[in-house]
């Protein structure tokens, strides 16, 4: 007679102890929740660290949170760091307040002038004056030796004043979106300046070459103008980062261009460029460039296929000029609006342009097509 083989369900066995154990951690799960929402709990948690506050000394107002004693954080921890942050806010509000009288704004269509007291407040280093009816920048201005910010945009001004050289310490002027026809040769006396905003006046078409003398000037935008060519004394200012020369009159570029060797962003879209020259590669910081593609009939193979990491970004014009513009018609009442609410957007697109790391930097062509 042969040996019987007695044969067991391992799986079924092993089956019923896994679901065994599952219920039984689900118990236990639940059971820890209801503890920790239990109030008993709760009050247990709360005495435990107030006497702990108590034998360290420590008043109890710096764990209150919404009323309650915040017991999620260690003692020490959470006292280093109400001490850090309180001397920081201390030292924040300190800081703004003593700012604040250093700064003069100024907003709303009501101001057709600036008030006669501002010729008394010589001390001020910053004006910001936004969307006001006034036309005219006084002549006292020259008063103002400390005036560092000059921030004026969005107003009815029809010109600046020659005393506007007189500003020494001027680091930023803005006259975006105003009314000039012309830019004051003083201006190059105010050698400290770092940023210049004429974008969005329209009609100025030259820059005076006394400019050329801003040799700290790092950020221009002469966008929104009528600029035949880039003016020669942007090509002087040896320090420049930042040139926005986007929707203007421009043909083609100087073949000099080159000279900007600090150049690292370049914005050429919405003008009547044809060709670009070959003097883009010798430009080793030039990292964007931006231009309108539906005139381009010639582009450097070198530019495509710069080793130096340049991003080369060919836009479209018509989806801006035509998509864009219909589905905000209701919206932007005029073209002064248009041009600052595009402005707007192709900010947003370069700051994200410039953080993607995987952009080819060969020619990128790009449509627009924005709903509201």
């Amino acid at each position: 007679m042969g040996h019987q083989v007695i044969i067991f369900d391992i799986s079924a066995a092993r089956g019923f102890w896994e679901t065994q154990v599952k219920k039984y951690k689900e118990t236990q799960k639940k059971e820890k929740e209801r503890l920790a929402k239990s109030s008993l709990e709760k009050i247990k948690q709360e005495w435990d660290f107030v006497l702990e506050c108590r034998k360290k000394g420590v008043p109890q107002s710096a764990y209150l949170k919404n009323g309650f004693i915040d017991t999620t954080v260690k003692l020490v921890d959470k006292v280093e760091k109400n001490s850090r942050l309180s001397k920081k806010s201390a030292l924040s509000n300190v800081a703004d307040k003593e700012r604040r009288k250093f700064i003069f704004q100024l907003s709303g269509a009501h101001w057709t002038e600036l008030p006669d007291s501002l010729k008394e407040q010589t001390h001020l280093k910053e004006w910001h004056i936004h969307k006001t009816q006034i036309q005219i920048i006084p002549a006292y201005i020259a008063l103002f030796q400390e005036l560092k910010v000059l921030e004026i945009s969005n107003n009815q001004i029809t010109h600046l004043p020659v005393e506007i050289g007189c500003l020494k310490q001027l680091k930023e002027l803005n006259v975006s979106f105003n009314n000039l026809k012309s830019i004051p040769p003083e201006l190059g006396d105010c050698e400290n300046l770092e940023k210049l905003d004429l974008s969005g006046n329209v009609e100025l078409t030259e820059l005076p070459f006394e400019l050329s003398n801003l040799k700290q000037v790092t950020f221009v935008d002469v966008s929104a103008n009528k600029f035949p060519t880039i003016p020669i004394c942007i090509l002087r200012m040896s320090s420049l980062h930042w040139l926005d020369m986007s929707n203007n009159k421009l043909r083609d570029l100087p073949q000099d261009i080159d000279r900007l060797e600090e150049l690292q962003t370049l914005l050429l879209q919405k003008n009547k460029l044809t060709y670009l020259p070959r003097a883009l590669v010798n430009m080793p910081k030039l990292s964007l460039l931006v231009v309108s593609g539906d005139d381009l009939v010639e582009i450097p193979t070198d530019v495509c296929e710069s080793t130096t990491g340049l991003k080369f970004i060919s836009l479209k014009d018509n989806p801006l000029e035509t998509i864009f513009y219909q589905d905000t018609e209701d919206i932007l009442e005029s073209d002064r609006d248009r041009e600052q609410f595009e402005k707007e957007f192709m900010k947003a697109y370069i700051a994200d342009i410039r953080e993607r790391e995987s952009v080819p930097c060969y020619t990128t062509k790009v449509s627009f097509t924005l709903q509201l």
